[in-house]
């Protein structure tokens, strides 16, 4: 599949991105969300950052689904999601070609 890169500004909390693309004459709108989880603010007595991300993404909006995982830091890391319902509809017309 192919993959649309766009730099996100490093703004704090969640950031909700639109973009309309033009796909083999069909246009259609993206929707991504960028948000950056804090290490601190996990809820689990583990120390471990693999068991977190196991948290964060279990009970994330089911609406969204993993996109991305960027590079974490010390005190965060930043995920992307990405709206299902865009998933299923690029996947569609992947398959169509």
């Amino acid at each position: 599949m192919a993959h649309i890169a766009i730099p996100i500004p490093t703004q704090l909390g969640k950031q909700d991105i639109e973009i309309e693309v033009t796909i083999n004459g069909q246009k259609q709108a993206l929707h991504y969300r960028v948000e950056l989880f804090y290490w601190d603010e996990c809820g689990l007595p583990s120390v471990d950052r693999a068991d977190c991300l196991r948290h964060i993404l279990s009970s994330y909006d089911h609406d969204w689904s993993l996109y991305y995982i960027g590079a974490p830091t010390d005190e965060f890391v930043p995920i992307t999601f990405v709206k299902k319902e865009d998933l299923e509809r690029q996947h569609a017309l992947f398959l169509q070609k």
